[in-house]
């Protein structure tokens, strides 16, 4: 099993959901506001006078098999609006009850 980690803009809120649900992929847990800045591209999401956009964020637990699906279908996102800020980190997970 594979946690996915997707902090995003929150424009792109209603597309990931859909493209979770097209995946198949039914639990995840979601943080409506969260702030950060991307390490390479893009503006500073801090709800701020001087940067008013927020993020949002996903956590999904998935099959090691949906993993390479999954990032691809990110990415394309990514790819429309890459300023916009849209990124994916997967970590190992070791058990779950």
């Amino acid at each position: 099993m594979k946690a996915i980690f997707i902090p995003y803009n929150q424009a792109f809120k209603e597309r990931l959901i859909e493209m979770l649900e097209r995946s198949n992929i039914r639990g995840f847990t979601m943080w409506e506001q969260v702030q950060g800045r991307g390490s390479h591209k893009g503006e500073p999401h801090y709800g701020s006078h001087a940067w008013p956009t927020m993020n949002s964020a996903i956590l999904t637990i998935v099959p090691d098999e949906a993993v390479d699906s999954l990032l691809k279908k990110i990415h394309a996102i990514d790819l429309e609006a890459e300023l916009q800020g849209l990124h994916a980190f997967v970590w190992n997970v070791e058990k779950g009850v």
